[in-house]
């Protein structure tokens, strides 16, 4: 069932190609475009092959991705593919050297905003699924393809309403396809995040009387935040990387005559296994109350936690890892195991119990930024990769 996987890859290519591009070129940017002529082309696609699907729903009735199951004839365990089919904004049009939805392949590479993170995916991630479909009956378990259009958002509103659905079979794994051809990641740092609320009195900027405001207070507590003393790598977690803390936000005030009254600060702190959710806020608020202890104000400083994902971490010999790393190797490609710094849908899926690798994909440029691409020279192997994996998961 798994030879000659390199050679029917091949054959997909154009029609991953053009999908792909189709998808480019309905703008689907997180928080302002429609997503519905998006999902209509992966809908008209999937029910023209005649692949189960169904779109999903959040809790208030927003559509948030598109699920396609494709069930085996044996028991056995459920995995996911998961790519977003939303993406980052254009930023300055002016920048780019082509329209951002223009969907075209120009010497070798598919171009436009989405070509990189992750259209291009969620083609593949179909065609695999449709050619899983006729085969289905010897598969054990079965393969979710999640479509999601909440990603780059940050509420991963898809993820969330798969996991909620009580029709979805629980997947034992998830692979997100975000691209990049070096790695395979397998870990990330979590996070904690707090809004924190610093007053003061406040007071005319001319009058005699002199008060501390509160940017001066705020502005000491960036400082004892900044100095917080914060693990290394080396814990004894065996987590690569270390802990880390960032103040994000910081406003208050307004004009040249009064010095406020409140100013509002976000705090993000980067978690791992040996410096946790609980040390991070047990951090905060002993800052927090130094700040109270040193600069007394009338009211105390408020930290209000807004988020909390848990760090991740997979062996190379655990799946989805072990199927991903191995289909790389068999395919002759070198690829290495990664924990990232910043957070993904990742760290949800852990927060779930559900384990899950992020990145492994065609080389790409611009992602995020201007003149995004993807190469497509190395969509063949690629796919053959994610392939081989799939198959190796649903063989039981």
């Amino acid at each position: 069932m798994i030879e000659d996987l390199q050679q029917a890859a091949r054959l997909r290519t154009a029609s991953v190609v053009e999908l792909a591009s189709e998808l480019i070129r309905r703008p689907s940017r997180a928080g302002i475009d429609d997503y519905g002529p998006v999902l209509t082309v992966l809908e008209e696609w999937l029910a023209a092959r005649a692949l189960p699907h169904r779109r999903l729903h959040d809790a208030t009735g927003a559509l948030v991705g598109l699920l396609v199951e494709i069930c085996g004839g044996r028991p056995g365990a459920w995995w996911t593919l998961d790519a977003c089919v939303d993406t980052a904004p254009y930023g300055d049009e002016s920048a780019w050297s082509f329209p951002p939805a223009c969907g075209d392949i120009v010497d070798g590479w598919l171009r436009g905003r989405g070509a990189a993170d992750s259209k291009l995916a969620a083609a593949m991630f179909c065609h695999i699924a449709a050619d899983l479909a006729p085969r289905a009956a010897e598969l054990s378990g079965g393969l979710a393809v999640l479509l999601d259009v909440d990603e780059h958002t940050g509420g991963f509103g898809g993820a969330r309403a798969y996991l909620a659905d009580p029709r979805a079979a629980r997947p034992a794994g998830v692979m997100i396809g975000y691209p990049g051809m070096d790695e395979v990641v397998v870990g990330g740092r979590g996070l904690w995040r707090a809004a924190i609320t610093v007053h003061a009195p406040a007071g005319h900027s001319g009058s005699s009387k002199t008060v501390i405001g509160a940017i001066s207070r705020a502005a000491h507590l960036v400082r004892l935040l900044d100095s917080a003393d914060l693990p290394g790598a080396d814990d004894g977690s065996g987590f690569p990387l270390p802990p880390k803390l960032s103040v994000t936000a910081f406003h208050g005030g307004q004009g040249f005559s009064v010095t406020p009254d409140r100013v509002d600060i976000n705090v993000d702190v980067r978690t791992t296994p040996g410096f946790d959710a609980h040390d991070a806020e047990t951090l905060i608020r002993k800052a927090v109350a130094g700040l109270d202890a040193e600069l007394p104000a009338p009211a105390p400083t408020e930290v209000t936690p807004v988020a909390v994902w848990p760090p991740f971490r997979l062996n190379e010999d655990e799946q989805p890892a072990a199927a991903l790393l191995g289909a790389a190797a068999e395919e002759g490609l070198t690829v290495r195991a990664k924990t990232a710094g910043p957070s993904n849908i990742g760290n949800l899926l852990a927060g779930e119990g559900i384990a899950a690798t992020a990145g492994f994909g065609v080389p790409y440029e611009g992602l995020h930024g201007i003149d995004e691409r993807a190469n497509l020279a190395e969509l063949p192997t690629v796919y053959a990769v994610y392939q081989r994996a799939v198959l190796g998961l649903l063989a039981g």
